[in-house]
């Protein structure tokens, strides 16, 4: 095998953070992220469910037992809620509120992985993988709807940052340093529990142990402060743990569902959601699982476009793991082992295919180091692989999609005036169990709706794919990857704007907006469905909802609670509630059955409609 010359360790003035590099980043953060939290509402399902929690934890004055809708909700560990309270106990009840300190744990993101790229490959190198992780798809897909997957990635750097500095640390013989490193780690994991709950135990502990196993390390392990670490774990992490389960302790259960006699917090949490869903057996099964070839593939487009470096990255490190000085193959097996081990895990459990997001900030670093390194004096064929990641890759791929877009941009058949967007869309709800089903309902005549997203994507395509091969077939390699990175931002701020065209479908602001004109305290507002179909009206109502066979999922488990509200209704109760004094907003997705349905016990008029879903009352204004 070829010997690989190793990336030069970088020097001490070179790895110092450059006031330009961080503003560069903190540009992007302002485009993509702050930006973005003010529009559209929230979405239906997730986004609005775990904030509509966070806004009840501060209602009721109880940040142990989440509720959603007065329900308890043990799905996830409880930092993305006070998270989202937090923002909303600063600025208000508002979404914006709610998404701001999700939006500034991108901007960390960000920061760790240019402080973690700087320590390895120098500054350049840092800014490299900062910009990877900040403007590629899946960081920015997946922070538009409120979900912890992101956190995790954060909490991922900062623990291999963490490691390698404690372990350098150890050699030199640097005590006190390595001591406060191995805290820091040990309250870094904690975090990561409170986030995603017990694989944030597995991944980083995984990650030492692997990481100094492959290095040849071992001995290393008795001096990381164990002891002195998990009291520092325990004491941060613990408290809520014990708390949630002496305040919903197990109660007996109904028979024949699946359920053990009896069941509490931790039933649920601990083995429900954790062992059961690692094993595909969680109650209720509500969560699909995503093929792994599609998980594979899927773990590309989210890093794109910077995934075109990639596999000349991965050669490189896995070569130097071997062959070069111990630092550098210390940091090539650091990284690799990081990816590897996230991917591993979920490549032999359930997995979403948004999972994979805790290994992105390690392949962002492997590309950004090998995009470094290219600036070198004696480079060539780093060089090359570059340009041919460009040639084979970027620059058809991103051509093409521009010419489809451009293509759709000039010839979409114009939108009636005021068209719903959900009167253009066919439906595919076999495909909803991916977190971007919805957009297999795209039609070439919807395409009107979404021209000049679609032009800015063929424009900004074109600095993607040509503009930045151009540049780096002249070696301007630093004004290629800005080009780059800025194209990306122009591609995602595009994307923005179609998912604010989309939003009717996706969530029911609009919806909740055209209730609240005249809605009084003792109005009922009920969902022809369950939960998930029209959450966020719980939010911007500020009122609670009533469900038509709507007993599933993640309302289920909370409901066998003896002081479970009583808001699940059947067609029989929704008729006699129809017929009686009070006044019902009903929202539908089908409102040709439940009109003529309705029509029998009382007036029904239309409030509004909007992406598909009609509210329906039976009480004029």
């Amino acid at each position: 095998m070829k010997s690989v010359p190793p990336m030069p360790t970088p020097a001490l003035n070179a790895r110092r953070w450059s006031p330009q590099s961080l503003c560069l980043l903190v540009l992007a953060w302002i485009a993509l992220q702050f930006s973005g939290i003010f529009s559209p509402g929230l979405l239906d399902d997730v986004d609005s469910v775990y904030i509509e929690s966070a806004r009840e934890m501060m209602l009721r004055h109880d940040y142990v037992t989440p509720m959603a809708n007065g329900i308890r909700f043990f799905d996830k560990p409880p930092l993305m809620y006070w998270m989202a309270a937090g923002g909303m106990h600063l600025f208000g009840v508002h979404d914006w509120a709610a998404r701001l300190p999700l939006a500034f744990s991108v901007l960390l993101l960000s920061l760790a992985v240019y402080a973690l790229g700087a320590r390895l490959f120098g500054e350049r190198g840092g800014l490299y993988s900062a910009l990877a992780i900040s403007t590629c798809i899946g960081t920015y897909l997946y922070t538009r709807f409120y979900i912890p997957d992101i956190l995790l990635a954060l909490w991922m750097t900062l623990g291999a940052h963490l490691l390698l500095a404690a372990t350098d640390a150890l050699r030199e013989n640097h005590t006190a340093r390595a001591t406060l490193c191995c805290w820091a780690f040990a309250a870094v994991m904690s975090l990561n529990v409170l986030t995603k709950g017990i694989i944030g135990l597995v991944f980083p502990l995984g990650l030492v142990i692997v990481y100094l196993l492959l290095t040849r390390q071992l001995n290393l392990l008795p001096r990381l402060r164990l002891f002195s670490s998990t009291l520092v774990f325990l004491a941060i992490a613990a408290p809520w743990h014990i708390l949630a389960a002496l305040r919903n302790p197990a109660i007996a259960m109904p028979a024949g569902l699946g359920l053990p006699a009896r069941a509490g917090w931790a039933w649920f949490y601990l083995y429900n959601e954790h062992i059961a869903r690692f094993r595909g057996l969680r109650i209720p099964h509500d969560y699909g699982q995503v093929p792994l070839w599609l998980f594979w593939i899927l773990l590309g487009v989210w890093l794109m476009p910077w995934v075109a470096f990639l596999p000349a990255a991965v050669l490189r490190f896995w070569r130097q793991t071997s062959e070069s000085s111990c630092d550098t193959a210390r940091h090539a097996t650091l990284l690799l082992a990081w990816a590897l081990l996230v991917l591993g895990f979920f490549s032999f459990s359930s997995r979403q295919e948004y999972y994979s997001l805790p290994a992105l900030p390690a392949l962002a670093l492997m590309a950004g180091g090998l995009l470094a390194a290219a600036e070198d004096s004696d480079a060539d064929s780093v060089r090359c692989s570059l340009l041919a990641g460009s040639r084979w890759l970027l620059v058809p791929l991103t051509t093409l999609i521009a010419v489809v877009c451009g293509y759709f941009a000039i010839t979409a058949p114009k939108a009636p005036p005021g068209a719903d967007v959900a009167s253009l869309l066919t439906s595919n709800p076999e495909m909803y169990n991916l977190s971007l089903g919805h957009v297999f309902d795209l039609t070439g005549r919807a395409m009107g709706l979404f021209r000049a997203p679609l032009a800015a994507t063929a424009i900004s395509m074109l600095g993607v794919g040509l503009v930045s091969y151009w540049l780096r077939r002249l070696g301007r390699h630093y004004a290629a990857n800005i080009v780059l990175a800025a194209s990306m931002c122009g591609v995602l701020l595009a994307a923005h704007e179609g998912l604010a065209r989309f939003y009717p479908t996706l969530g029911s602001k609009p919806l909740a907006e055209a209730i609240s004109r005249t809605l009084q305290p003792n109005d009922l507002i009920i969902l022809d469905g369950e939960y998930t179909s029209g959450s966020s009206l719980n939010f911007y109502t500020r009122h609670q909802l009533h469900f038509v066979n709507g007993r599933v999922n993640g309302m289920w488990f909370g409901s066998f609670w003896p002081d479970a509200p009583s808001i699940f209704e059947t067609d029989d109760s929704l008729h006699s509630l129809w017929s009686g004094p009070q006044r019902i907003y009903l929202l539908t997705y089908d409102p040709s059955h439940r009109t003529p349905d309705l029509a029998r016990f009382g007036p029904v008029l239309t409030v509004a409609a909007s992406g598909g879903k009609t509210v329906l009352t039976n009480r004029a204004n």
